[in-house]
């Protein structure tokens, strides 16, 4: 493996016990969910996410015929929801990205889409749209178009909003070049070379250069000369605007790779992918005296004042006027929902983070006060933190479980005020 580009994956290679998202200090609940669902490969392990230190969460099922309802109300409890998580594991309570990426494994592109239904399709779009990222292998890249050229599938998700192509290739290995414009050249060198051998390919897709869309973006080209295939887009990615997330279609299987220019190949578009997560979303602004109720469910689709998640952040500002002597900012709990842990925390100079904030309230519980002596003259970004989460187990049959503070899943009230 050949030197990365970037500083902290520089310090996670020569301190492999460290991990450079553990913390999820920018207020995502984890980094990767691996989606191992009905008619998908059930993978146990992603091997870039523990080179990079990435934390990980697996959904699996059993193999096609030998599901059982059990397996269909797993996969619902992540993508659909469930009475402790009424919108599913990928989205916090006001619908915002609970994990940095998403990836999807081969399978059967047609098949897992039809079985996490319309409203599991529905969230992985509003997964994305609110700025989660997006990478699929294969039945993954798939699933994640509109179609081929054959036809349009209903049952695909539709987050790149266009076609692919069914490279018609099974059961082989191909090579892969790396173009020279190429995103992935940002965090890995390849050896110094741009050619990658004997990838591992069985029925993925293709993106035509004819058929991409504006903004559209190859990582990877196929060489394989007995097909169309070749010289065309083996991986592509497409970010619609800053908002959302970054959607990479993978055609071939590199995802096993735990050395070489394969995981470099894995590195690169897991990195890019993450690089291509939404900004965070201000909630709106705290006006003097006038105290702002977070309490609303997921149900009643308002998320500037809904609950917050487990791990996730609120962001708000507040506007200061010049000469203010004392600004004072006060978090208090709901009747019933005193027993978490939210943080407070202030800044000028941009979103307010536990890492950066120059202000910051971290006490046990919910009730807390913040006092800003002689505020900057402007705005004030202020952030509330949830530190409460739910505990996790691995089932060998099912992968990721939850135990624990179930109750956080769809969020905790709070009620904010500013005084100046």
């Amino acid at each position: 493996m050949k030197r990365y580009f970037l500083p902290l994956v520089a310090v996670a290679l020569l301190f492999p016990s460290l991990s450079l998202f553990a913390q999820n200090s920018d207020g995502y609940y984890k980094d990767v969910y691996m989606d191992g669902g009905l008619d998908l490969s059930s993978r146990k392990d992603l091997p870039v996410t523990r080179y990079l230190g990435l934390s990980l969460e697996v959904l699996r099922t059993a193999k096609d015929k030998e599901a059982t309802i059990m397996d269909t109300l797993q996969q619902n409890h992540a993508f659909i929801g469930s009475e402790n998580d009424t919108n599913g594991w990928l989205l916090y309570p006001d619908g915002a990205p609970r994990f940095k990426m998403l990836y999807v494994n081969g399978g059967s592109g047609g098949g897992h889409g039809r079985s996490i239904t319309e409203p599991g399709r529905a969230n992985i779009r509003a997964y994305v749209k609110a700025g989660g990222s997006y990478l699929g292998s294969c039945a993954g890249a798939y699933v994640a178009t509109t179609g081929t050229h054959k036809r349009i599938h209903d049952e695909y998700i539709g987050i790149y909003p266009s076609i692919c192509t069914n490279a018609g290739l099974a059961d082989t290995y191909v090579a892969v070049t790396i173009p020279e414009n190429s995103p992935a050249l940002k965090y890995c060198d390849f050896d110094g070379e741009r050619f990658i051998d004997s990838v591992y390919h069985n029925g993925g897709c293709y993106m035509d250069y004819n058929d991409m869309i504006p903004g559209c973006e190859a990582l990877f080209d196929y060489y394989y000369e007995p097909k169309s295939m070749h010289g065309n887009a083996a991986v592509w990615a497409w970010k619609e605007n800053e908002n959302t997330g970054r959607v990479i279609c993978c055609g071939p299987h590199p995802e096993g790779a735990i050395t070489g220019k394969k995981l470099e190949m894995m590195v690169a578009m897991t990195m890019y992918a993450i690089d291509g997560n939404g900004r965070p979303r201000v909630k709106g602004e705290l006006v003097n005296y006038q105290p702002r109720n977070m309490v609303c469910t997921t149900e009643e689709n308002n998320p500037d004042y809904t609950r917050i998640g487990d791990r996730q952040y609120h962001h708000f500002y507040v506007n200061v006027p010049e000469g203010t002597d004392t600004l004072r900012i006060s978090l208090s709990p709901v009747r019933g929902y005193d027993d978490y842990d939210l943080h407070l925390m202030a800044d000028s100079e941009g979103l307010a983070f536990q890492k950066n904030a120059k202000y910051k309230n971290v006490k046990n519980g919910v009730e807390k006060v913040l006092t800003v002596l002689r505020p900057k003259a402007g705005k004030l970004y202020v952030s509330v933190f949830c530190d409460t989460t739910v505990d996790t187990v691995t089932s060998p049959v099912y992968g990721t479980q939850y135990i624990g503070r179930l109750d956080v899943l769809n969020g905790v009230p709070y009620v904010i005020e500013v005084q100046y």
